[in-house]
């Protein structure tokens, strides 16, 4: 850090901003800015509503989904998470996404952990959940969804990440927190 210049000083100024893309999930921008030197640049930014995902343990085992995933041209283990509609609350769209996506009800969440999952680039801020009190409901996924629901253990959690099943940021830390959790007894 500049012991000479504080770093407030080196809030880059938005000078023009160019819409480029807009879609159902994201919209891309690309934003002029006028650098702490005086210089310009451009930052191209990814626009996300949010996303909300549930770590949540029936019977002492984490409930994931299995899915494709096109961007990576594979298929991946996550927790159960989606997108935030337009304002909903965090909390709704984490108990909507964990009922459409494995039919589990959950009683209560509790708050793990809110974080950007790409701030170079993007603004998506998500909101990871507990649960361990879960009622079976019925799965209803969306209809571009193609879902395989399974109950791993805590072993095969880790083993998924050490073989790339499980490589997405917001599983590898509810893994990490469920490791906490059965160290401690509490998130």
């Amino acid at each position: 850090m500049n012991e000479h210049q504080p770093m407030e000083s080196w809030v880059e100024e938005t000078v023009s901003t160019e819409k480029i893309f807009h879609g159902k999930v994201i919209t891309l921008q690309v934003d002029t800015v006028k650098l702490p030197n005086g210089g310009t640049s451009t930052r191209e930014i990814v626009k996300h509503p949010g996303a909300a995902a549930v770590m949540a343990l029936v019977d002492g085992k984490l409930l994931v989904v299995e899915q494709y995933r096109k961007a990576l041209e594979k298929f991946q283990i996550e927790i159960p998470a989606g997108k935030l509609d337009g304002a909903e609350d965090p909390i709704l769209a984490a108990a909507r996404e964990l009922e459409e996506e494995t039919g589990y009800k959950a009683d209560k969440l509790k708050l793990v952990s809110a974080f950007f999952t790409s701030p170079g680039f993007a603004d998506e801020k998500l909101y990871l959940y507990f649960a361990d009190q879960l009622t079976l409901g019925e799965k209803n996924p969306d209809e571009d969804e193609f879902l395989d629901v399974q109950a791993i253990t805590y072993e095969q959690a880790e083993a998924y990440i050490e073989e790339g099943r499980i490589s997405d940021a917001k599983t590898i830390l509810a893994v990490y927190a469920w490791q906490l959790y059965r160290l401690t007894g509490s998130i």
